[in-house]
């Protein structure tokens, strides 16, 4: 499987303009599986009454790429939900078929969770055989919450993740994959934000045993998932059978 992801520069509270330029960023990629970062539509913003979608703008915008593109798309957006605000992941198939992820750990150091309500439950989307755990930005930080029980083959993160922390974004990336035997995505949003925060280039996409098989092409990031070599690895490595068992009050 072909995953694309988009570093882009999100136009800050501008749904046209982003999504403007994620179509003119398309036009020339093909992939099964494409990535968008954290608040792909507005950038990562606290004034949720202001930017949240209300008529499922962003979603909207999804199944129409997806349909266009014959490939699955990904992605984060603000919406609003009988009274409540969510930051949303979105997983939308080309057949129109829609699974999401409301974002579990909210960003507090940034009053997220003064703002937006807390997702309740963990989800795994299959899309062409290869299962993936859907995770939003800071989620990373929490590896309990991503454990790998054998019921997941890759991981897709998301984010908004500032210069001045994106060690810890690397780092917990390639930590996640070795510790989970799984393959994992992450990509990251470049560019300034509203709030005067930078982000540099970080998109990766690591295999089982940390090593980077992405690969960049301007503000492109791309990764082929090869099923055959993960199963071999985790036949020969079964770290996972040692794993600890635990549940998690949601």
């Amino acid at each position: 499987m072909k995953i694309v992801g988009l570093n882009l520069d999100i136009i800050w509270k501008n749904k046209t303009e982003n999504f403007k330029i994620i179509e003119r960023e398309l036009q020339t990629l093909d992939a099964d599986l494409f990535l968008l970062p954290e608040m792909f539509s507005t950038g990562f913003c606290m004034d949720a009454s202001e930017v949240s979608d209300r008529n499922e703008e962003s979603l909207e915008f999804l199944k129409k790429i997806s349909k266009e593109k014959n490939a699955a798309f990904c992605g984060s957006a603000p919406v609003e939900e009988k009274g409540n605000f969510f930051n949303r992941m979105y997983f939308v198939q080309p057949n129109g078929e829609v699974s999401f992820y409301d974002k579990r750990h909210l960003f507090s150091f940034s009053g997220e969770d003064k703002v937006y309500t807390p997702g309740k439950s963990r989800v795994i989307v299959e899309y062409k055989g290869i299962r993936f755990l859907l995770q939003v930005c800071y989620d990373l930080r929490f590896p309990v919450f991503a454990r790998n029980n054998d019921d997941y083959d890759a991981v897709l993160y998301v984010a908004n993740w500032p210069e001045k922390r994106v060690g810890a974004w690397e780092h917990l990336l390639k930590a996640r994959a070795i510790e989970n035997l799984s393959l994992v995505f992450g990509l990251n949003r470049i560019g300034t934000d509203g709030n005067n925060l930078f982000y540099q280039e970080s998109s990766h996409c690591f295999f089982a045993d940390g090593r980077e098989i992405s690969e960049k092409n301007g503000n492109i990031v791309s990764a082929k998932l090869d099923m055959n070599e993960l199963k071999d690895f985790r036949s020969h490595f079964q770290f996972l059978n040692d794993r600890d068992h635990f549940s998690i009050d949601l």
